[in-house]
Protein backbone atom coordinates (compact mmCIF):
# COMPACT_ATOMS: atom_id res chain seq x y z
CA UNK A 1 0.00 0.00 0.00
CA UNK A 2 1.15 3.40 -0.68
CA UNK A 3 2.21 5.83 2.15
CA UNK A 4 0.19 9.20 1.89
CA UNK A 5 2.31 12.36 1.14
CA UNK A 6 0.94 14.69 3.18
CA UNK A 7 3.35 17.31 1.41
CA UNK A 8 1.49 16.55 -2.09
CA UNK A 9 -1.89 16.47 -0.41
CA UNK A 10 -1.29 19.73 1.36
CA UNK A 11 -0.36 21.20 -2.17
CA UNK A 12 -3.03 19.95 -4.21
CA UNK A 13 -5.77 20.75 -1.69
CA UNK A 14 -4.33 24.64 -1.76
CA UNK A 15 -3.85 24.77 -5.54
CA UNK A 16 -7.64 23.03 -6.07
CA UNK A 17 -9.04 25.90 -3.22
CA UNK A 18 -7.06 28.96 -4.12
CA UNK A 19 -10.08 30.39 -6.04
CA UNK A 20 -12.70 29.61 -3.43
CA UNK A 21 -10.69 31.19 -0.47
CA UNK A 22 -10.16 34.28 -1.80
CA UNK A 23 -13.59 34.57 -2.90
CA UNK A 24 -14.78 33.67 0.78
CA UNK A 25 -12.32 36.07 2.09
CA UNK A 26 -13.02 39.21 -0.61
CA UNK A 27 -17.26 37.99 0.23
CA UNK A 28 -16.02 37.93 4.19
CA UNK A 29 -14.30 41.65 3.54
CA UNK A 30 -17.56 42.65 1.87
CA UNK A 31 -19.81 41.36 4.58
CA UNK A 32 -17.81 42.47 7.43
CA UNK A 33 -18.68 46.01 6.46
CA UNK A 34 -22.15 45.46 4.99
CA UNK A 35 -23.70 47.97 7.14
CA UNK A 36 -21.02 50.57 6.69
CA UNK A 37 -22.12 50.72 2.81
CA UNK A 38 -24.07 48.58 0.75
CA UNK A 39 -21.86 46.42 -1.34
CA UNK A 40 -24.07 44.23 -3.66
CA UNK A 41 -25.82 47.54 -4.84
CA UNK A 42 -25.60 50.87 -5.75
CA UNK A 43 -27.63 53.72 -6.07
CA UNK A 44 -28.67 54.81 -9.54
CA UNK A 45 -31.23 56.99 -8.81
CA UNK A 46 -32.82 59.09 -6.14
CA UNK A 47 -36.45 60.42 -5.92
CA UNK A 48 -37.94 63.24 -3.93
CA UNK A 49 -41.96 61.77 -3.51
CA UNK A 50 -44.70 63.35 -1.40
CA UNK A 51 -47.86 61.64 -0.43
CA UNK A 52 -50.47 61.24 1.95
CA UNK A 53 -50.15 58.43 4.21
CA UNK A 54 -52.96 56.98 6.50
CA UNK A 55 -52.83 56.15 10.45
CA UNK A 56 -50.02 53.88 11.36
CA UNK A 57 -52.76 51.74 12.74
CA UNK A 58 -53.77 51.11 8.77
CA UNK A 59 -50.57 50.96 7.32
CA UNK A 60 -50.25 47.00 6.44
CA UNK A 61 -48.93 44.84 3.77
CA UNK A 62 -51.34 45.42 1.06
CA UNK A 63 -51.06 49.24 1.74
CA UNK A 64 -47.52 49.03 1.01
CA UNK A 65 -47.69 46.90 -2.30
CA UNK A 66 -50.61 49.52 -3.90
CA UNK A 67 -48.49 52.76 -2.51
CA UNK A 68 -45.57 51.44 -4.49
CA UNK A 69 -47.47 50.98 -7.81
CA UNK A 70 -49.08 54.06 -7.47
CA UNK A 71 -45.15 55.74 -7.33
CA UNK A 72 -44.56 53.56 -10.37
CA UNK A 73 -42.61 50.76 -8.36
CA UNK A 74 -42.39 47.45 -10.60
CA UNK A 75 -40.71 44.97 -8.77
CA UNK A 76 -41.13 42.46 -6.03
CA UNK A 77 -42.21 43.91 -2.32
CA UNK A 78 -39.76 42.28 0.20
CA UNK A 79 -40.69 44.27 3.71
CA UNK A 80 -42.18 47.44 5.22
CA UNK A 81 -42.36 48.82 8.88
CA UNK A 82 -43.17 51.91 10.70
CA UNK A 83 -40.04 52.66 12.72
CA UNK A 84 -38.79 55.92 14.02
CA UNK A 85 -41.51 58.25 12.38
CA UNK A 86 -40.22 56.38 9.40
CA UNK A 87 -42.58 54.43 6.68
CA UNK A 88 -40.23 51.98 5.03
CA UNK A 89 -40.85 49.74 2.30
CA UNK A 90 -38.17 47.81 0.63
CA UNK A 91 -38.63 46.14 -2.74
CA UNK A 92 -36.24 43.98 -4.82
CA UNK A 93 -34.97 47.15 -6.59
CA UNK A 94 -35.99 49.93 -4.87
CA UNK A 95 -36.31 51.47 -1.32
CA UNK A 96 -38.64 53.64 -0.40
CA UNK A 97 -38.68 55.86 3.11
CA UNK A 98 -41.28 58.59 4.04
CA UNK A 99 -42.05 60.80 6.75
CA UNK A 100 -45.22 60.00 8.69
CA UNK A 101 -45.66 63.36 9.98
CA UNK A 102 -45.18 65.70 6.69
CA UNK A 103 -45.66 62.37 4.19
CA UNK A 104 -42.28 63.81 3.04
CA UNK A 105 -39.64 61.30 1.69
CA UNK A 106 -37.97 59.65 -1.24
CA UNK A 107 -37.57 56.41 -3.48
CA UNK A 108 -34.10 55.20 -3.80
CA UNK A 109 -33.43 53.04 -7.05
CA UNK A 110 -30.30 50.58 -7.36
CA UNK A 111 -29.37 47.31 -8.99
CA UNK A 112 -27.10 45.44 -8.64
CA UNK A 113 -22.98 45.53 -8.67
CA UNK A 114 -21.34 43.47 -10.83
CA UNK A 115 -18.91 40.27 -9.33
CA UNK A 116 -19.50 41.90 -5.68
CA UNK A 117 -23.24 40.90 -5.60
CA UNK A 118 -22.22 37.31 -6.68
CA UNK A 119 -19.56 36.84 -4.71
CA UNK A 120 -21.63 38.14 -1.47
CA UNK A 121 -24.16 34.98 -2.63
CA UNK A 122 -21.31 32.54 -1.22
CA UNK A 123 -21.81 33.90 2.43
CA UNK A 124 -25.84 33.78 1.90
CA UNK A 125 -26.39 30.72 0.03
CA UNK A 126 -28.87 28.28 1.33
CA UNK A 127 -29.32 25.42 -1.30
CA UNK A 128 -28.44 22.15 -0.45
CA UNK A 129 -25.73 22.11 -2.91
CA UNK A 130 -23.96 24.59 -1.50
CA UNK A 131 -23.88 23.72 2.11
CA UNK A 132 -22.17 20.15 0.97
CA UNK A 133 -19.72 21.93 -0.79
CA UNK A 134 -19.00 24.29 1.75
CA UNK A 135 -18.66 21.29 4.46
CA UNK A 136 -16.16 19.75 1.86
CA UNK A 137 -14.59 22.98 1.78
CA UNK A 138 -14.47 23.24 5.26
CA UNK A 139 -12.76 19.59 6.01
CA UNK A 140 -10.47 20.58 3.33
CA UNK A 141 -9.46 23.55 5.29
CA UNK A 142 -8.64 21.41 8.13
CA UNK A 143 -6.51 19.01 5.85
CA UNK A 144 -4.56 21.77 4.61
CA UNK A 145 -3.88 22.77 8.55
CA UNK A 146 -3.42 19.93 9.44
CA UNK A 147 -0.87 18.52 7.33
CA UNK A 148 0.82 22.22 7.16
CA UNK A 149 1.74 21.21 10.65
CA UNK A 150 3.86 17.92 9.30
CA UNK A 151 5.18 20.06 6.83
CA UNK A 152 8.11 21.55 8.49
CA UNK A 153 11.14 19.24 9.75
CA UNK A 154 12.49 19.17 13.18
CA UNK A 155 13.84 22.74 13.85
CA UNK A 156 13.44 26.05 16.05
CA UNK A 157 10.22 26.44 13.53
CA UNK A 158 8.64 22.77 13.52
CA UNK A 159 4.90 21.86 14.90
CA UNK A 160 6.86 21.02 17.95
CA UNK A 161 8.81 23.48 18.75
CA UNK A 162 6.83 26.12 17.35
CA UNK A 163 4.36 25.97 15.46
CA UNK A 164 1.57 24.60 18.30
CA UNK A 165 2.15 27.55 20.36
CA UNK A 166 1.02 29.53 17.09
CA UNK A 167 -2.24 27.36 16.85
CA UNK A 168 -2.97 27.57 20.66
CA UNK A 169 -2.78 31.41 20.20
CA UNK A 170 -5.10 31.33 16.91
CA UNK A 171 -7.53 28.98 18.98
CA UNK A 172 -7.70 31.50 21.96
CA UNK A 173 -7.67 35.39 20.11
CA UNK A 174 -11.14 34.82 19.43
CA UNK A 175 -12.20 33.08 21.64
CA UNK A 176 -11.01 36.12 24.14
CA UNK A 177 -12.41 38.21 21.63
CA UNK A 178 -15.57 36.57 21.95
CA UNK A 179 -15.83 36.98 25.12
CA UNK A 180 -14.50 40.38 25.60
CA UNK A 181 -16.79 42.05 22.87
CA UNK A 182 -19.38 39.48 22.44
Amino acid sequence: MKKINFRNLHRDLGYFYIGLIVSFAFSGLLMNHREAWHPDKYTTQTKAIEVKLPAESEINEQFAEDLGKQLGIQDKMRRHMVKKGEFKISFENNDVEIDMKTGKGEIVTFIKTPIISQTMKLHKSTSNFWIYYSDIFAISLIIIALTGTIMVKAGKFSWKQRGWKLAVAGVVFPLLFLIIFG
